[in-house]
């Protein structure tokens, strides 16, 4: 069996090569080419391609990939809001996804990001490389005995609900399903409570329709007035637009984003010889309070790993016409 895998870098070849040995039956070849109309037909007699995030894996792709003979779509992310999954049943073309590779991963991103536009970590660095040893812009505030709001309390926002405990914090959370193995110390609220309660209020959820934008100019202004949020998961929960509305406001002590709406086209490239065509990324990083990171979330060694094995299982389980929990539908 054949796996083209796209958008392929020095780390996805290194981590796919380790396990590769426990699926002999897996042939792997490595394009550094993004998915996206033009460069899926080079998976022409592949059985199956190796997506991220980023790839545009929509109808047009879909039923290019199906002209190759492509019977599997395999998304080495949690994430699939990029893949148009009814094109896909249309088309035959099974999609698996990895929708648990390292919890922590995301979970210690996202309160390394909470703690550094707090503390202004990053501020500080700049500052003492320039010999500049005063305080000024540097305040912050202890997370010990403030609340923590959780919005989505999948596997990576209760290990991140586990941090905040951690950290002497009261935790809150808000999610459709509710998490019983957090109830012995978190609090399930409305998102309207949380979004007033919290002090530091952090996003664990999916993209759907229901979650689009949920941290718009109406939700901002429920927040308490210097609370800190925090974005791994996808950017499109907040409306950017918004957001530099509601930092402009003052109502927030900081904004910690390792994914944002402008990401596709940027994210895993260096452009830093560019004039970037829009300016609401600039905007954002104009702000002294705000930090932002590439989706580097999952860039740990051992989410590399987990990643790596569960999409070359999700291979022989399509092959196999074998339904897991990891299917999309």
């Amino acid at each position: 069996m054949k796996l083209l895998l796209y958008a392929a870098k020095i780390y996805d070849q290194k981590s796919f090569d380790m396990v590769k040995d426990k699926f002999p039956e897996i042939e792997i070849d490595y394009i550094d080419h993004e998915l996206e109309p033009r460069t899926a037909g080079i998976a022409k007699g592949y059985d199956a391609i190796c997506a991220f995030v980023s790839a545009d894996v929509g109808a047009e792709t879909l039923e290019i990939l199906a002209d190759a003979g492509v019977k599997a779509v395999l998304m080495r992310c949690a994430g699939y809001n990029n893949v148009d999954v009814e094109k896909a049943k249309e088309l035959g073309i099974v999609v698996k996804r990895v929708p648990a590779y390292s919890p922590e991963s995301v979970a210690e991103l996202a309160m390394a990001l909470a703690m550094a536009v707090n503390r202004r970590i990053y501020k500080a660095y700049n500052k003492v490389r320039e010999n500049d040893y005063t305080l000024k812009g540097l305040r912050g505030v202890i997370f010990y005995g403030k609340t923590a709001g959780i919005v989505g309390t999948g596997k990576i926002g209760a290990a991140m609900a586990r941090i905040c405990r951690g950290f002497g914090m009261k935790v809150i959370a808000y999610d459709v399903y509710e998490n019983p193995d957090l109830k012995e110390f978190v609090e399930y609220v409305s998102l309207d409570e949380l979004l007033s309660r919290s002090d530091l209020i952090s996003l664990h959820c999916p993209l759907l329709d229901s979650t689009y934008h949920m941290i718009n100019l109406e939700n901002i202004k429920k927040m308490k007035d210097g609370v800190i949020l925090v974005n791994t998961s996808r950017g499109a929960l907040v409306d950017t637009d918004e957001l530099i509305e509601g930092i402009r406001m003052k109502k927030f002590l900081g904004v910690g984003l390792d994914v944002y709406e402008e990401e596709t086209g940027n994210v895993y490239e260096d452009r830093s010889d560019e004039i970037m065509p829009h300016s609401t990324t600039a905007r954002l990083m104009s702000f002294p309070n705000v930090m932002i990171t590439s989706h580097q979330g999952f860039y740990t060694m051992e989410a590399l790993a987990s990643i790596a094995e569960t999409t070359l299982q999700n291979m022989m389980d399509a092959a196999n016409g074998t339904e897991t929990g990891n299917d999309v539908k």
